[in-house]
């Protein structure tokens, strides 16, 4: 009778203990990382009566936690890919809208203001139109500024997003320490809800550091990041720590602390949200900031070069319409040397905004990519009379010494946008007359007829002095005396600075005549050219228009946009599968707790019948031996 109620008795508290597991369950149906708990019984060792071994009911030996270590490496790794890719979708959207929108992009006040160029030169002299000019030009240069201010604001929010990055990661990889220290080297008696804290907060370091997880023999788990440093070894945990760039000390680098140490990590030693906001920032932001410097320098070069070579209302050459941007250069924080080296724009066509690592290596400057180490050419001693020429820019070290491996940051456009003006303010200061005109002398008798007269050479001291074509005879003509030269028609004729063509067949005794155009001028041939200029193929080695350039840099942010979509997209489809191939395991599933829930119910109940009636049989025996 004794062996009936303790039987039953074990089955009740078995059976009890097992609901309050499947309750467990239920109750975090919704908690994020929870692994469901299965209640494993075994029977209790039976008694020897003599006859054989009689059972002593069951015990409850396990509550296991249905957990796969390969499911859960495998969401890991997903979770760190997919926020990097999310971050990097999220930023390359925003520079996306930034540039293609007509009302924060560069293209509408582009083409505004080439058109105010056209309508000036259908009305050269109109005060209307040469206000115009003005106003669409103050409109491009404060769109250019404007977009490089947004852009400084997006890189401020990149160091923004890696001081709170920095700060989560360490809290994380100190509690993971400390589960680690808890759990210890036997994980199998852990509580499976202690398993699943620590999985959840690697699962949360990993999505801002990219990486992995290893479990050692006995159960801690280390904790390493996309490039292989170490977060978590242990109940050790190390700190990320954000430190100034050497070059530009308004940018934050992540550096890693370990055992007293501080490493600066390079951009690709990291992955997931700290990894997305890098990469976003080198390969998205940095390459957008430049191109647009570059637009905006090219502009400035390329119209000031052709409004130098025009004249004024008030009869005075034409001068610099835009003020010019300049490259920067920044040397490095660790340099010993004083050296100080001053960047001018060289060749226009070489110029491709990229960065360039310069090196002194003891005798001679060398050149590289800051990012890939890649050698890039680099000619000159850095004299005045011989400067350094790298990419289509010329620094001369202008003051100081370098000391051996003193480094210097050259930006060749980055920041430019933001540096353009506009260098006029009097509608009369625009060059829109060509400075030298032409006519042919009254008594010509031939048939040569003038062609436009463009300026060559705007430095010319000698480009507004008075000139006289004379022809000996339909093949030979004189300039001021000086000649003969054979004339041919179509010819272009070059003195002074000035080109002229002659067609047709002059006779002897023909002149023309060239001077200087002169004040309150409704010449337009300046204005022509300016006009144009947005189509003259001056970058790229002359193969690429400005208009060009300003198509391809939104193409291609928009290209980087579109990529990034389409990459956290597919990230997000393996995220899926690699959260439901885990839920297979893990997951709660409610139909099947209902199951469970029933039939321990059914069985709690029948082990207490079974207490019951070894009550009954009890209370019957001792009414028996009361008689």
């Amino acid at each position: 009778m004794s062996n009936l109620l303790a039987t039953g008795s074990s089955a009740l508290l078995a059976f009890q203990r097992a609901l309050s597991t499947v309750s467990h369950n239920v109750a975090n149906l919704n908690t994020p990382g929870y692994s469901r708990q299965r209640t494993e019984f075994a029977a209790r060792d039976g008694t020897f009566h003599g006859y054989g071994y009689q059972g002593g009911g069951v015990q409850i030996v396990d509550v296991h936690r249905m957990a796969d270590s390969l499911a859960t490496a495998r969401l890991l790794d997903s979770t760190g890919e997919l926020n990097r890719l999310q971050q990097m979708s999220v930023l390359s959207n925003r520079l996306d809208s930034l540039f293609s929108e007509k009302a924060t992009g560069i293209a509408a006040p582009w083409s505004g203001f080439f058109d105010s160029i056209s309508a000036l030169s259908s009305s050269a002299a109109g005060a209307a139109d040469r206000q115009s000019v003005l106003s669409q030009a103050n409109a491009l240069v404060t769109r250019f500024n404007q977009i490089d201010q947004q852009l400084d604001k997006v890189d401020g929010e990149v160091n923004s997003g890696l001081t709170s990055a920095v700060g989560e990661v360490n809290r994380l990889a100190k509690e993971i320490a400390q589960l680690n220290g808890r759990i210890g080297n036997n994980a199998a008696n852990a509580s499976g809800d202690l398993l699943d804290r620590r999985d959840q907060l690697i699962s949360q370091l990993i999505g801002y550091t990219g990486g992995t997880a290893v479990q050692q023999d006995g159960g801690q788990i280390n904790v390493f990041t996309a490039g292989g440093q170490p977060m978590v070894v242990g109940a050790t945990a190390s700190s990320l720590v954000t430190v100034a760039d050497p070059y530009r000390p308004e940018r934050l680098q992540i550096a890693l602390e370990t055992n007293g140490q501080r490493v600066t990590l390079d951009k690709r030693a990291l992955g997931g949200q700290i990894g997305g906001l890098m990469e976003f920032r080198s390969t998205v932001l940095d390459p957008a900031i430049a191109e647009l410097g570059r637009i905006a320098m090219s502009l400035a070069e390329t119209f000031n070069e052709g409004h130098r070579a025009g004249m004024d209302q008030y009869g005075q050459l034409g001068g610099d319409f835009f003020t010019a941007p300049k490259p920067q250069i920044s040397a490095h924080s660790g340099n010993t040397g004083n050296a100080v080296l001053q960047p001018s724009l060289g060749d226009l066509g070489a110029l491709n905004g990229k960065n360039v690592m310069l090196r002194f290596d003891g005798g001679n400057w060398v050149a590289s990519d800051p990012d890939t180490g890649t050698a890039i050419p680099v000619t000159g001693t850095g004299t005045a009379a011989d400067p350094l020429v790298v990419n289509g820019v010329e620094l001369v070290l202008s003051s100081g010494t370098p000391a051996t491996n003193d480094r210097f940051l050259l930006q060749p456009t980055a920041g430019a946008a933001g540096t353009i003006k506009l260098a006029i303010s009097d509608p009369s200061r625009i060059a829109a007359a060509s400075p030298v005109k032409a006519k042919a002398d009254l008594a010509n008798t031939g048939t040569g007829k003038l062609g436009a007269v463009t300026v060559t050479n705007p430095a010319d001291p000698n480009l507004l002095a008075p000139s006289v074509i004379d022809f000996i005879d339909a093949n030979q003509y004189t300039i001021d005396g000086a000649g003969p030269f054979t004339y041919t028609p179509g010819q272009a004729i070059t003195h002074n600075g000035w080109s002229v063509t002659i067609d047709g067949a002059p006779a002897a005794g023909d002149a023309f005549n060239l001077g200087p155009t002169g004040a309150n001028s409704s010449d337009n041939g300046n204005a022509k050219l300016l006009s144009n200029l947005d189509d003259a193929r001056k970058l790229n080695g002359g193969t690429l228009t400005l208009n060009g350039a300003i198509s391809g840099l939104t193409t291609t942010v928009g290209s980087a946009a579109r990529q990034a979509d389409y990459s956290a997209e597919a990230q997000q489809v393996l995220q899926d599968q690699a959260q439901a191939a885990r839920d297979a395991i893990s997951g709660v599933n409610l139909d099947e707790e209902a199951a469970d829930l029933m039939r321990l119910q059914q069985a709690y109940q029948a082990a207490a019948q079974i207490i019951s009636t070894a009550d009954t049989l009890f209370q019957s025996l001792l009414s028996a031996t009361r008689r």
